[in-house]
């Protein structure tokens, strides 16, 4: 899948803006894209503020709330009726080379999976938001990655769902 010339800035400038939350509801997103993974309904959304994941009985935002303090946790777990939740985020810093070499990654690897969707933010090619669904034994996963050239950033997060 190519990616989403998107036309709307983002919100969220800097990682330590980004919060997590579980159970929010659906919030205006810039592009969606509806999945079937590993028998589960999947909904991956962009939004200016960064993305949400609704898979099965999750909802996961990492997004700038209004009213909510930004940083994410390094990890976090919970139970939801009979499957297993498990998240993790970090923040890397990168030299300028480095990090467009990064962002390219990540938008080629983005760009070639049929289960992926990413945006790509007004005003710089390496303003890139993405996220893409891995099937995983008993259940699945989804990873993705927030870039932040301006400080040459790149927030990169892991979930895995699996049926207990």
């Amino acid at each position: 899948m190519s990616g989403i010339a998107l036309s709307t800035p983002y919100l969220d400038t800097d990682a330590e803006q980004l919060s997590f939350a579980l159970g929010r509801p659906p919030l205006e997103a810039l592009a969606v894209r509806d999945l079937t993974v590993a028998g589960l309904d999947v909904q991956l959304r962009l939004l200016g503020a960064s993305h949400q994941v609704f898979a099965g009985p999750v909802g996961e935002t990492v997004a700038c709330l209004p009213g909510v303090a930004g940083g994410l946790p390094d990890s976090a777990a919970q139970e939801f009726d009979g499957w297993g939740y498990r998240f993790s985020a970090r923040v890397e810093h990168f030299a300028a080379d480095e990090f467009s070499e990064q962002v390219a990654r990540i938008r080629s690897r983005s760009g070639a999976d049929p289960e992926a969707l990413y945006g790509v933010f007004p005003g710089s090619p390496e303003a890139v938001t993405a996220l893409i669904v891995e099937r995983h034994g008993t259940g699945l996963g989804w990873r993705t990655w927030h870039t932040y050239p301006q400080s040459r950033q790149i927030v990169a997060t892991h979930t895995r769902l699996e049926a207990r």
